[in-house]
């Protein structure tokens, strides 16, 4: 196997190192594939994701490595499923991806992350944020990690704290609050390394002995802002740095908006705790409630500009008024469907119902035998709980699978 000039005495360690375990070959071609794909595409790019949904990680890299053809692409992918795709989208997409699929940046991307210690985190793996899976063809092709496994397993009972980088002193002290609350109740902390209200989030979970997870718009090896660097190295030490991107590319805009969808995505509910009227937390919100995700915003004075954007998340859209730990937890953990008497899964709820539910996903139907895979119990088991899920009216059966429901709280618009 040979690809971007690496022989296959190159790929083979390189590869070890990235997957942290020793890998086949069919492993070393999806690695490599993948690893390839987080810098051919743009984050979020919706063709890209369809190519690699129909055709799978190798293939999809062959297909734009050989001299290609809009019209043979556009064919392929309809062959696999892919209807709505046609030969001008393929070559729109040929013209993003090519420059980039001989561009010696790959091979340099591979060996920076080696260099820093990086893991490469493919939708296989044992510890790939679920959550994502609901972003569907706009979800990552891979993740590039620095930290613990761990952090990344605590994902599945995270909340996202976002807020204004501009954060004032009221900002500021009710994260620190909501952060060590919502850390002593059990729940990791997730948000992006900005200034303001995502440094203090991230900080106050590390005071409290927390879990806190960080997602970066550029490469895991460059952090930033700069002015965080001690902070993120210390996430990385303690918790985990993710980015979709892969070692030596630099944060632009769009980078960040698209970066929003994987904190809303990776985390059971988003709160914003301080926004201006076009703070760039409100686009994380709308991706939260895109997903379908609980969102809550923390109201401010009247007369702060600070606060205007979590006011008109909460008047105009499905933002939950939430002015503490208890009410933010909440949040994550919705009411059972049952009456109060009874022991839902929100009272009494054991360890299996727990992990079946993290297994489960709010868009995206899976099938008992996936479900039991993604929550290390047997597949009888997860077929009599799903049963019983299904009577408390938290997971309902679809025609392609299991999917979880989320009760309505009360007073949401």
């Amino acid at each position: 196997m040979t690809m971007f000039g690496l022989s296959e005495n190159e790929i083979t360690p390189l590869l070890t190192a990235l997957a942290g375990r020793d890998v086949d070959r069919d492993e070393q071609a999806e690695l490599l594939a993948r690893a390839a794909w987080t810098g051919i595409a743009e984050p979020g790019d919706r063709l890209a994701g369809v190519l690699l949904s129909t055709l799978g990680a190798p293939e999809a890299l062959r297909a734009v490595l050989d001299p290609p053809d809009p019209v043979v692409l556009a064919e392929r992918l309809r062959e696999a499923g892919a209807d709505d795709v046609t030969p001008e989208e393929a070559g729109k997409a040929l013209e993003r991806w090519t420059p980039r699929v001989t561009s010696p940046a790959a091979v340099l991307a591979l060996r920076q992350a080696a260099r820093v210690g990086a893991r490469l985190l493919i939708p296989d793996d044992e510890f790939w944020p679920s959550g994502l899976d609901d972003l569907e063809g706009h979800a990552p092709p891979a993740l590039w990690v620095r930290g613990a496994d761990a952090a990344l397993a605590a994902l599945s009972r995270s909340i996202a704290l976002v807020g204004a980088r501009a954060a004032t002193g009221y900002g500021e002290h009710v994260t620190m609050e909501a952060s060590a609350g919502l850390v002593d109740r059990g729940y990791a902390i997730v948000s992006g390394a900005a200034y303001g209200i995502d440094g203090m989030a991230h900080r106050a979970a590390l005071a409290s002995d927390g879990t806190t997870v960080a997602f970066l718009a550029g490469g895991v090896d460059r952090f930033y802002p700069s002015g965080h660097d001690a902070l993120l190295t210390t996430i990385a030490r303690h918790g985990a740095v993710v980015s979709e991107l892969p070692c030596g590319q630099p944060p632009t805009k769009w980078r960040f908006l698209q970066r929003n969808r994987l904190i809303a995505a990776a985390s059971l509910a988003t709160v914003v705790i301080e926004a201006g009227w076009r703070s760039g937390s409100l686009n994380t919100a709308g991706h939260a409630s895109a997903l379908g995700r609980p969102l809550g915003a923390v109201p401010g004075p009247v007369t702060s500009a600070a606060s205007a954007g979590c006011h008109r998340l909460i008047r105009d859209f499905t933002a939950l008024c939430v002015t503490n730990p208890d009410e933010m937890a909440e949040l994550a953990s919705p009411p059972s469907a049952t009456d109060g008497t009874a022991e839902g899964v929100g009272q009494g709820q054991t360890s299996d119902t727990t992990r079946l539910l993290d297994a489960l996903s709010i868009r995206a139907p899976r099938d008992s035998a996936d479900v039991a895979a993604r929550s290390g119990l047997s597949l009888a088991t997860v077929r009599g709980l799903l049963g019983r899920l299904a009577l408390d009216g938290v997971a309902a059966e679809r025609e392609r699978g299991w999917v979880k429901v989320v009760p309505k709280t009360e007073g949401r618009g």
